[in-house]
């Protein structure tokens, strides 16, 4: 499968694990977000095993066009449940864009 991911990197304290991935996983309000938008492929959330509360998302699109047409579309959208979500982790960095190979 070709296309677009995008990836994340998160470090959560254990009392916000829980939330985090609740609010993070398949069923959650950012998947629910994305999914309105054309393009999206779905999000894989990971816990990694060696250091805990370190987490990975992955969101998987169609090609970069349509992540970007999605932040553009659902900017306010997105802005909202970013300042809903903080605090949620301790620390977020992006690790960048990857093609689908």
């Amino acid at each position: 499968m070709r296309g677009y991911a995008y990836v994340w990197a998160f470090r959560v304290a254990e009392a916000r694990r829980a939330e985090f991935e609740r609010v993070y996983g398949p069923d959650g309000p950012w998947v629910a977000l994305f999914a309105q938008a054309d393009g999206y492929l779905g999000t894989s959330l990971l816990a990694d095993r060696a250091q805990a509360g370190r987490y990975l998302t992955i969101d998987r699109w169609r090609d970069e066009a349509a992540h970007e047409a999605f932040r553009a579309r659902f900017a306010e959208r997105y802005a909202a449940l970013d300042r809903a979500c903080e605090g949620l982790a301790e620390h977020e960095q992006t690790l960048g864009h990857y093609d689908l190979v």
